[in-house]
């Protein structure tokens, strides 16, 4: 391990309560007429099974989905810089929930405008409430939502583990890449197994 290395070397580990946040499983990640439309949705089915095991152990499970007000007035420069946004203004197909990953009636969901999920919403005094010290971090993309969610996680105290087998990205580099920067600066990657192994404490 070369010296720069070593400072990288540090590791998270599970804390007493966890809570899952899944971030932007939407139709839009994954509908072939979507600008967004990723290559692959395995990621869906990991998950499914985190998701499963989470509801069984009665780990709270909080949703994200991308919505616009009226005109995407609420979106800022944001849609200005990506203009695909737009397919998110009001409830519409594209920012449904994926049925895999959908929540359940009892199941918060929370409506956000830009990257990360904590960035304008109650998720942080949501998970203060709740006794959350730990988040299991999933969902799309890698290098956008679920980079900025981990950063600001760990920024207001909770422990972010990043599901490799339950987060997607547009091609394998970003993927990689964001994976490797999450694990040395911001989160601790881990996966599906150690995630389970994590909620089934």
């Amino acid at each position: 391990m070369t010296k720069h290395a070593e400072g990288f070397a540090g590791s998270l580990s599970a804390g007493e309560r966890c809570a899952v946040v899944s971030v932007d499983f939407m139709r839009g990640y994954f509908d072939p007429a979507s600008p967004f439309c990723l290559p692959s949705d395995e990621m869906l089915s990991s998950a499914s099974r985190i998701i499963t095991v989470a509801r069984a152990m009665g780990v709270p499970v909080i949703h994200t989905k991308v919505v616009y007000g009226p005109d995407g007035v609420d979106g800022g420069i944001f849609l200005q810089k990506i203009p695909a946004l737009r397919s998110f203004i009001g409830e519409v197909a594209m920012n449904e929930f994926m049925e895999h990953v959908a929540p359940l009636p009892d199941e918060l969901v929370i409506a956000k405008q830009y990257a990360s999920a904590f960035f304008g919403t109650s998720l942080n005094s949501t998970l203060q409430a709740l006794g959350v010290d730990t988040v299991i971090i999933m969902g799309v993309t890698t290098s956008g939502c679920i980079r900025a969610t981990a950063l600001d996680a760990l920024q207001y105290g909770f422990i972010p583990l990043v599901v490799r087998d339950a987060v997607g990205d547009r091609a394998p580099e970003p993927q990689e890449s964001n994976l490797f920067d999450l694990q040395a600066k911001y989160a601790e990657v881990i996966s599906e197994d150690l995630a389970i192994a994590a909620l089934s404490r």
